[in-house]
């Protein structure tokens, strides 16, 4: 099993209170790293984002009470849904969606009883150190192409509508919060990525892209658009596949928390817990009309450029998701963040994330002079970065996606190699 080696800068541990002045904003800085992804998703089902964001709270502070508060993580919109989701949608409606989603999250939730009952040990076969490493690397490295084109997401940059404003304004984001990384002091560079977005937003106003209509507009109490599921036999047997992906993908993210907070979270709180958290959430955000949630890469970018692993702050940032939820003006005013300034600051996000992977490579000194690493280490990340995509019935696999399957089912190939005294070593 790894070991975890804790190499960046600590303010505040996971378990370490926050003082009260300095809650809210390190909360908001977690909040704003998350939103533009996280709304995403319910935007491209077509359904209000509000219920969302009210599941993506409670997702998160179940999380948090399930593992006991040992494990940092904010549960945002899953990405791993949208393909099938997607097919879902267009044939039956989004009502059976969410009746697959519920499924997939309560088989999730087995597979959490039998780590609990069988330990972690299989981890090693199928996501031995150079898989894992390339698997964590892909998760930055495939978010990175949303930062520049993610419409009102990303920055939209490499699109015939971007302008000199549109780099200039992006450039202003991604530098400020580069030079608030590494030469705030105090307080200051504890919320980098918060004075970046704030800059930005300036800067954004400054050129005119900012347009506060939908905030005038925006009724001051709103009630989330909850929704009853049903089910279909057709419909879940597509989701299904899911498992393997959203599985490798925890697995990655814990993985790369771990290394950054310097603690075994596959251990204590143990991987049963959090896979049964994530999955959970996602079986009741399916239930009442939301998406299916997973720990965000964004938010994991931000404790390792901050510094600040408390899982009271997390709490607080989903709280305020909660409020977002109910409060129009404040989800509206949000929303009015221009991409190109959520684009600069997931500039730099995305890279710690892939830098995350190429680093667990480095600690776990995994020998490239054999041919099984080198080998399982490049053709992970060829299938994750060459655009390959493959379709199984209404699923298809590219990217990241694509790439955790690969790494399981080559990594379970080498391993029957080896116990065949087939492989060279």
């Amino acid at each position: 099993m790894w070991r975890y080696y804790e190499k960046f800068k600590k303010i505040y541990q996971v378990e370490d209170r926050v003082p009260f002045k300095l809650l809210l904003p390190l909360s908001i800085q977690h909040t704003f790293a998350m939103f533009g992804a996280s709304v995403l998703v319910p935007i491209l089902f077509k359904i209000n984002p509000g219920i969302v964001l009210f599941m993506n709270g409670i997702g998160t502070l179940l999380f948090i009470l399930i593992t006991k508060k040992k494990a940092p993580a904010y549960l945002g919109s899953s990405f791993a849904f949208l393909a099938p989701g997607t097919a879902i949608i267009a044939k039956d409606g989004f009502e059976y969606a969410q009746g697959a989603f519920i499924v997939v999250g309560l088989l999730g939730c087995l597979l959490a009883y039998f780590i609990y009952k069988f330990g972690i040990g299989w981890i090693d076969l199928v996501l031995p150190p150079a898989a894992m490493g390339a698997v964590v690397a892909l998760i930055g490295f495939e978010l990175a192409g949303n930062t520049v084109t993610g419409g009102s997401i990303g920055a939209n940059l490499m699109t015939n509508t971007a302008t000199t404003s549109d780099f200039f304004v992006f450039a202003i984001t991604l530098f400020t919060a580069i030079i608030g990384s590494v030469a705030f002091k105090g307080f200051f560079s504890t919320i980098p990525i918060l004075i970046a977005i704030i800059v930005g937003y300036i800067s954004a106003i400054f050129f005119g892209m900012v347009d506060f209509t939908p905030v005038i507009d925006a009724k001051i109490f709103t009630i989330p658009n909850f929704s009853s599921p049903k089910f279909s036999a057709e419909a879940i047997l597509s989701m299904i596949p899911v498992i393997l992906v959203i599985t490798s993908e925890h697995v990655s993210h814990q993985v790369v928390t771990s290394n950054i907070i310097g603690r075994n979270l596959l251990e204590d709180p143990g991987l049963h817990r959090s896979i049964f958290a994530d999955n959970f959430s996602s079986a009741l955000s399916g239930l009442v009309g939301g998406v299916p949630t997973t720990t965000y890469g964004e938010n994991i970018g931000v404790m390792a450029i901050t510094g600040v692993y408390s899982v009271q702050v997390i709490g607080a940032a989903a709280i305020i998701s909660i409020i977002m939820a109910f409060f129009g003006p404040l989800a509206a005013l949000i929303q009015t963040i221009p991409g190109n300034v959520i684009g600069g600051v997931t500039f730099l996000l995305y890279g710690m994330i892939g830098t995350s992977g190429i680093r667990l490579l480095v600690d776990q000194k995994v020998d490239y002079s054999k041919s099984v690493n080198l080998i399982l280490t490049s053709v992970i990340f060829i299938a994750g970065l060459s655009g390959l995509k493959i379709k199984l019935a209404s699923i298809e696999l590219s990217g990241m996606v694509l790439a955790s399957v690969v790494a399981v089912l080559l990594s379970l190939f080498m391993t029957i190699l080896r116990k065949l005294n087939l492989i060279n070593e």
